[in-house]
């Protein structure tokens, strides 16, 4: 297990986890409880965790991009009607925000 990124909050490594996990590398999130110890603790304590080191490079390679935008770049102007309750999803999204039913395949 090796550490991939220091979050400034738990929402943005539970974030991060998600997107590495939606592209198939196994993550976890370590020190998330520890956030209101902030000023008495180092502040590095919010981290995702990569469970194999074998990933560690792509998993590096996808943050990067994430952080960038890519994603919503590369996606944008695909948005896609959910088949479960229509919302309207934007495309870089591949589950519906409102429901979780998991987008159709084209």
């Amino acid at each position: 297990m090796k550490s991939l990124y220091t979050a400034s909050h738990a929402p943005d490594a539970h974030l991060i986890r998600s997107y590495l996990e939606a592209h198939g590398i196994a993550a976890s999130v370590r020190g998330e409880y520890l956030i209101g110890g902030i000023g008495e603790l180092p502040v590095d304590v919010c981290r995702v965790w990569i469970a194999d080191d074998r990933d560690f490079a792509r998993a590096d390679q996808l943050v990067r991009e994430y952080l960038r935008g890519d994603a919503e770049r590369l996606h944008r102007g695909e948005g896609w009607l959910c088949p479960g309750c229509r919302e309207a999803i934007e495309g870089q999204f591949t589950d519906c925000w409102r429901c979780g039913t998991a987008r159709p395949e084209t």
